[in-house]
């Protein structure tokens, strides 16, 4: 262990005894999504799966994020279309997705935005207290809940690390193309905590891991090293699937729309995982005539709008794809009308669900 990674650790201990004796509960259970390393594994599609499937299962389910970047502090409701009637008698902190501004997208965070608009009538809670923020909701939603006759349940947004509130289930997730970077700790590598952690988990999902078979991308040797740690979990794979192309008017295209081979596209994104974005663009089977990449939640510019077109127009592309996430950093922006947003959908073996909701 180098030195910067010991001063990271004794920081992450204190953090975790502080956090883990005055840990709290909230009145409903609560399912954690989170991973051990830094960077894009996934846990958005993934929260925003688990919270649909909870609707089909007759959960009310509330989403509790720190919304990474945005600047609100306090408690406050981000909602997108479709707003819930007790939402629409007087709650001030609602964001309504159809007039999402740049600034919207600063005060709460690209995430609990882009949740906002693909989730109909799931609350979601910004404050990086989760268990002051849990309480805000069920005193909030009290009587809808009432009428809904539903049994609450909280979706924990990248809670692997916050021991300030119990969980009923862990699940972490993996990135099976960059599982433990180089086993380092922060700042020297991208380790949240000691692999031997792995062990809090109750359910892990190796996300990422494509349509090829499971040997060809090392998988078992993954979920070997996995089991060393904790033999317990259930280890699940997963993929990030793409959907289709959206246009800035909201109008959905097909993916076939990008393998006719009539438009080229050049890309562009500010995420964990840029790579991965490439592979999942050029999995469509489109034409790819550049990428740009920025660093993970950057907060773009006029400027960099600018320099985007001009790549695309010295690629010659006839289309600028970037993900749901940029494209929520991107609202309030005077933005070219060729640009899509590539959506990506989480997808598991529905055995995952039995696991999570039993």
């Amino acid at each position: 262990m180098t030195l910067f990674e010991f001063i990271y650790y004794l920081g992450y201990s204190a953090k975790k005894h502080y956090s883990l004796k005055h840990q709290k509960r909230l009145p409903h259970k609560v399912i954690s999504i989170g991973n051990i390393t830094a960077g894009g594994t996934g846990k958005t599609p993934a929260a925003i799966a688990i919270a649909e499937e909870a609707k089909r299962r007759g959960f009310y389910p509330v989403i509790l994020t720190r919304g990474y970047k945005g600047k609100a502090k306090c408690p406050c409701f981000v909602k997108g279309r479709n707003p819930l009637s007790v939402m629409r008698n007087g709650l001030k902190n609602e964001v309504n997705a159809s007039r999402i501004t740049l600034h919207a997208s600063r005060l709460y965070g690209d995430e609990p935005l882009l949740m906002s608009e693909i989730l109909k009538d799931v609350p979601i809670v910004k404050c990086a207290d989760r268990y002051k923020g849990g309480m805000f909701a069920i005193q909030t939603l009290n009587s809808q809940l009432l009428t809904l006759n539903s049994q609450l349940l909280f979706i924990l947004d990248d809670g692997f690390q916050h021991w300030q509130l119990f969980r009923d289930k862990n699940i972490l997730l993996i990135d099976a193309e960059n599982p433990f970077d180089n086993r380092r700790l922060l700042p020297v590598g991208l380790l949240r905590e000691p692999l031997k952690e792995i062990e809090r988990a109750d359910i892990i999902v190796l996300t990422k891991t494509g349509d090829i078979r499971p040997e060809m991308l090392g998988i078992e040797d993954i979920v070997g090293e996995i089991k060393s740690y904790n033999s317990k979990a259930p280890v699940f794979l997963s993929m990030h699937k793409p959907s289709g192309f959206v246009k800035l008017s909201g109008e959905t295209m097909p993916l076939e729309w990008a393998k006719e081979g009539l438009f080229s596209f050049f890309a562009f994104c500010g995420i964990g995982s840029p790579e991965s974005f490439k592979k999942t663009v050029l999995s469509t089977g489109c034409s790819l005539k550049g990428i740009k990449k920025y660093s993970d939640h950057y907060s773009y510019k006029e400027d960099d709008i600018e320099d985007i077109i001009k790549g695309a127009k010295a690629g010659n592309a006839d289309w600028i794809v970037t993900t749901e996430k940029d494209m929520v950093r991107l609202r309030g922006m005077r933005l070219p009308e060729n640009l899509v947003a590539l959506a990506i959908r989480f997808a598991i073996d529905e055995k995952f669900y039995a696991e999570v909701f039993k």
